[in-house]
């Protein structure tokens, strides 16, 4: 006689139980494992960058005169900055009355004032938190603008006037 199938798939599932049963069922082997863990730290340290381009005035006519200068900071983010600007190389200039030098004759001088304001009325000067610049880094380059002028009026001696003004950055 025939043996059905139903008859072998129940056979084979006595099979299978009656193996549990007698405990011939071999598990497949488990790994053993253990962890650990460790620390990642890294440190960055504050840091800022400044350049700046030349402020030329042109042609001094007697006329009040105004011309701009670009500082470029880099500070790293969060970082706190001051930008001052001093008084420049002339002889007895301060940072409220900056003078530029004649190049034929260095008694000769040529009044102007640096500004953080397009109105001409902050002064820039480096006494940090009264006439400095300030700001918080971004990572990115950030552009601050001088506003120089050379006052109305002044009578001086024909030929080139130059000034060196040092940008200091403090953070």
């Amino acid at each position: 006689m025939p043996v059905s199938k139903k008859r072998i798939i129940v056979a084979a599932a006595y099979g299978l139980t009656s193996a549990f049963a007698m405990g011939t069922y071999v598990a497949p082997a488990m790994a053993a494992t253990s962890t650990s863990t460790f620390q990642v730290t890294a440190t960055v340290a504050a840091s800022c960058q400044i350049s700046t381009t030349n402020l030329a005035f042109g042609a001094y006519t007697g006329a009040a005169t105004t011309a701009t200068s670009t500082i470029s900071v880099t500070c790293t983010s969060t970082t706190l900055y001051n930008v001052g600007l001093n008084a420049g190389t002339a002889t007895g200039a301060t940072v409220t009355t900056r003078q530029m030098t004649g190049s034929a004759n260095a008694n000769a001088l040529l009044n102007y004032a640096l500004y953080r304001d397009s109105a001409h009325t902050l002064n820039w000067g480096n006494t940090v938190g009264t006439d400095t610049m300030s700001g918080s880094g971004s990572g990115a380059v950030q552009s601050l603008t001088v506003y120089g002028q050379i006052p109305a009026s002044q009578i001086v001696a024909p030929g080139s006037y130059t000034d060196t003004i040092t940008a200091t950055i403090t953070y």
